[in-house]
Parts: structure tokens; sequence; C-alpha cells
């Protein structure tokens, strides 16, 4: 047995697909308006820091210049010099960035890559979060590989008119949202659905399906892996009791995982 969240969207499609595009073209403005343009000036201080861990203050002991946006979810800051000498950093080190604007701000990001403009070297940065005051995840983040399937009603069907689930596997999940694995590239803000396994056979670990999931944040899988892409996506709640069951089905997997 699972829960269903894509109910609504699914009897919608019975009175047309004009109906179902107008849902998808909401999802995603309301999507990119959450993430928003950068409004930092080029030119701004900002203090960075490593993440840590939850219960930990991290320490903003880096400084760099904002150098300039490139698009709604990367910029360019100047790389940070400590002992005379450039700072290094691990792909997979998340960042936390401090500036301030209305009031203080923290942006958190991965470094992509070394760019070099005229003489000059700068940190692109590939933002996946902010917040106001102190970065912190609202929901406890599991790290665990459950498979997973996920899909657009948008995509063609096979010849039995069926649209065909794609597989990822996750990378960590919460009770607002999960990192995927994937092979298919989302864009930020773009909407798909997502089926999530049994997980035990108690009613808090029944399967969830076709609960609606926007992409937050994307990378590209480390080499090796099977996978292409890391996609961070969040869900979207029809209602409490939504909610509620995945709040039972992360607390499920917790204990079954003891995690």
């Amino acid at each position: 047995m699972t829960f269903t969240y894509g109910i609504c969207r699914k009897i919608l499609c019975f009175s047309g697909n004009m109906v179902l595009y107008n849902i998808d073209k909401y999802l995603l403005r309301k999507a990119r308006v959450m993430a928003g343009a950068l409004t930092i000036k080029n030119g701004t201080k900002l203090r960075l820091a490593l993440d840590v861990s939850m219960g930990r203050n991290p320490d903003f002991n880096m400084i760099c210049t904002f150098a300039k946006a490139l698009d709604e979810s990367a910029f360019l800051i100047s790389i940070p010099m400590k002992d005379g000498k450039a700072v290094s950093i691990d792909e997979n080190q998340k960042l936390l960035i401090r500036y301030s604007g209305e009031s203080d701000m923290i942006l958190a990001g991965y470094v992509d890559d070394v760019v070099k403009e005229g003489i000059r070297r700068y940190w692109k940065v590939r933002r996946v979060s902010e917040q106001r005051q102190f970065f912190r995840r609202a929901d406890e983040r599991l790290k665990v590989a459950i498979p997973v399937q996920y899909m657009q009603e948008t995509w063609r069907p096979n010849a039995d008119g069926i649209i065909e689930k794609e597989s990822g596997m996750s990378l960590d999940i919460s009770a607002g949202g999960m990192a995927l694995y994937m092979n298919r590239r989302f864009e930020i803000g773009e909407a798909c659905e997502l089926s999530l396994p049994n997980i035990g056979t108690t009613p808090q670990g029944r399967g969830i399906d076709g609960i609606v999931s926007v992409a937050c944040w994307v990378r590209e899988a480390p080499k090796g892996s099977i996978y292409r892409h890391i996609c961070g996506f969040q869900f979207r709640f029809g209602d409490g009791i939504e909610k509620e069951q995945m709040q039972l089905y992360v607390a499920n997997i917790k204990k079954k995982y003891k995690l």
C-alpha cells in the first residue's frame, strides 16, 4: 500500500494537457521566486567558513570579495588567502558565505571550478541554499541509500500509454526534501514526482508515491559513479497530513537503519 500525493494533478490530466501544463508552470515560477536572484553587489566583502555538523558554530575565519553573479545559482568570488597562500578546497566541501544585506545573510554552496579572468583567479561557487542569520537545516537529514523512482507528467508515454519512471538512488533524506543520484539532469526550479519504496512492514514505512518535488540544486556526480548527476529536491506538500506522513516515513528510516 502506498500514499499517493499526485492524485489531484493526475485527475486534472483528464481535463486536458493545458491544465497540467499550467500547474507545472506555476510550480516552476514558485520555485524560482523561492531561489531568487543574488542581490550582492560586486566588490562586497564576504566571510567564509567550512560547513559544520548540527550543534556546532561555523568559524568565519576567511575573507574574500564577491566578483559577480553568473546566473541565479552560480557566482564568482576571489580565492581567500591563508598564511600568504591561496586556500585550496575539496569540491565536496560545503562552504558557508556570510554577507550583510537588510540583515546578516548566509549562502551555502560548493566550489565547482577555478576560473581565470585576466590576471585574477576566482572560485566559481554553486549555491545550494540561503537562509537569514545562521544556516541550519529545518529537518534532520539522514545519510541513507534507498532506491527512488522519478518522472514528469510531460514525458512522452510508451506504446501502452504509460509514462515510464526512471530510477535513482538517494544520497540523503529529510522530512523536507532529499538529495538524489540520477542520470537525467533537472534544471533548478523544475518539478517532478518522486516515488519512495516501502521501508519495512510497519504502517510508518509504507512507500510514498507521486510526491511533487522541486529541484533546488544540481551537481555532477563524482567520477566513477554509475549516475551522472546529484540533484537536491524540496518536497511540496498539499496539506499537513502529507507532511506528517513524510515525517513518519523518515523517522521509520532512522529507526530501521539505526541512524
